[in-house]
């Protein structure tokens, strides 16, 4: 690899805290890679005076960034992409290597970081707001957009990098600074990303603390970040129990928040589908990134008439499924992100078996490989089972049967998460009534296509518990910017509104 990734060994700890200058005073974490199961790298975290000097400096370099014209931030964001795609083979092997997720799915992740900055170059001479009638004559209404503050970002370890930026390309464009705060299981990625964008600053005579890095625990530097008044938008990642947490916390103190939490993702495959096809996009929604995607396909409803015979292709599919090093393109999963993710995994399963569910594909460890190797897992269920009710992070796929499409609809709706769904027919009637205010009660609802595998150009995000928040494309940049209504009266007098008139002749007795 190159210089940006040369510090990485087993020896030599890195520093896990930037704000212009590396620290790292907390205790040395150790970064093991759950595809060899070998230490790739170690850590010095921050402590909870280093989380609060880069607040500070990040605090300090928004009053200077904010004053920055948006075409010249695009342009830093720009290069900021141009450099990314320079670096793009090696982050995607250390995202493999870090993380797990197969070489190809790297490579389409760290061009999702690219895919941003070239989306958020655009914003920077689109950024703004309209003019709105006024009532008064000789007035002007108008709206606009000013940049907020201090961002923080709290990563997921599933998609270590592209998720930061989603967040850091809109924020930096909108003016604000970034701080973030990556997965504790992926600190090497997040120190890469954050070397490569320190340059990219530093280059064109800009703060390197625009772009800050915090990697330690919650209690050190999760807390602070999120209840620190400087820190205006928390964008948080994670599960809904944390998400719960981190939104009470942020509203104390009335800042904003991005909460994208839990995706129990559901597909319907109707008698009107082509079966083929879904089965490929069921599959690949139910193994890619080992079934760590927030938009997993963890449920699948299949309407009773085509039952047996989609199952039959499906199960085909798992039959050929090659497991093995993902930093080779022969295999299509690799391992869980550890051996504890393992062992989650085989407890929902038992868990759902008590409560009545028939394993189709029994699950099984492959110490061969490593200890975060494990098969993945078919069970047919029902919905009112508990266990369908939640998420796990793995490739479980919980399958279901269904007569109507009303029945089916009802289904995916009943549980307590929205972010992803999908629903596979040909017949246009079922399709438009499955993406109305009649059918999906997700943030994203898809038509022949699976639940994973979302775009930039549309707005990320999910309802319920999955927190209501958006990010990457559409108009996710507005909750990156403060708004400001301003009235102008050119009038050469006053006139208020509603058509409050006062008198200005004198009293008289």
């Amino acid at each position: 690899m190159n210089r940006t990734f040369s510090s990485f060994d087993a020896n030599n700890p890195v520093s896990g805290a930037f704000d212009g200058e590396w620290m790292g005073s907390g205790r040395v974490g150790t970064v093991v890679s759950p595809v060899t199961g070998e230490v790739i790298g170690k850590v010095a975290v921050a402590n909870a005076e280093e989380c609060d000097k880069v607040i500070a400096s990040s605090h300090h370099a928004f009053q200077q960034w904010k004053l920055v014209p948006a075409p010249v931030r695009a342009e830093v964001v720009r290069r900021l992409g141009q450099a990314l795609r320079d670096h793009k083979e090696e982050l995607a092997q250390l995202v493999t290597l870090e993380m797990g997720k197969p070489i190809g799915e790297s490579l389409g992740e760290v061009q999702e970081m690219i895919d941003i900055c070239d989306f958020a170059v655009g914003l920077g001479r689109q950024v703004g707001g309209i003019t709105f009638p006024s009532e008064r004559a000789g007035h002007r209404l108008m709206e606009q957009w000013h940049p907020l503050g201090v961002v923080g970002v709290v990563t997921a370890f599933n998609f270590p990098v592209a998720v930061w930026a989603w967040n850091a390309a809109l924020a930096l464009v909108c003016g604000d600074t970034v701080i973030w705060k990556p997965s504790s299981k992926t600190p090497l990625t997040a120190i890469a990303c954050t070397r490569i964008a320190a340059k990219v600053l530093e280059e064109n005579g800009h703060p390197a603390a625009i772009l800050g890095l915090v990697i330690g625990s919650g209690r050190d530097v999760g807390d602070r970040l999120i209840s620190d008044k400087r820190v205006a938008l928390v964008s948080y990642t994670g599960s809904v129990a944390t998400g719960r947490y981190v939104g009470a916390k942020v509203q104390e103190r009335f800042g904003r928040t991005i909460l994208e939490l839990g995706g129990n993702n559901a597909a319907i495959i109707s008698s009107k589908a082509d079966l083929d096809q879904a089965a490929v996009a069921v599959w690949f929604g139910a193994i890619g990134t080992a079934g760590q995607r927030c938009t997993s396909t963890r449920r699948l409803i299949v309407q009773d008439e085509i039952y047996d015979s989609f199952m039959e292709r499906l199960m085909s599919l798992y039959n050929q499924l090659r497991i093995g090093d993902t930093r080779s393109r022969e295999f299509m999963m690799g391992p869980l992100v550890d051996p504890a993710a393992v062992e989650t995994m085989l407890h929902a399963v038992e868990t759902a078996r008590q409560q009545g569910a028939k394993v189709v594909l029994e699950p099984r460890k492959l110490p061969e490989l490593g200890e975060s190797y494990i098969t993945p897992c078919v069970a047919e269920v029902t919905p009112d089972m508990g266990i369908v009710q939640e998420e796990t992070f793995a490739p479980i796929l919980w399958v279901m049967r269904y007569k109507t499409l009303e029945e089916a609809i009802a289904i995916q709706n009943g549980v307590p998460q929205g972010l992803s769904s999908s629903l596979f027919s040909n017949d246009m009637l079922e399709c438009e009534r499955f993406i109305s205010a009649a059918g999906s009660d997700c943030g994203m609802a898809n038509v022949n296509a699976g639940t994973s595998g979302a775009e930039i150009g549309g707005a990320f995000g999910g309802e319920k518990e999955t927190g209501g928040g958006r990010e990457s494309g559409s108009d996710s940049w507005k909750a990156y910017m403060r708004r400001l209504t301003s009235t102008i009266n050119y009038s050469g007098k006053v006139e208020l509104a509603q058509g409050i008139r006062i008198s200005t002749e004198p009293a008289t007795k």
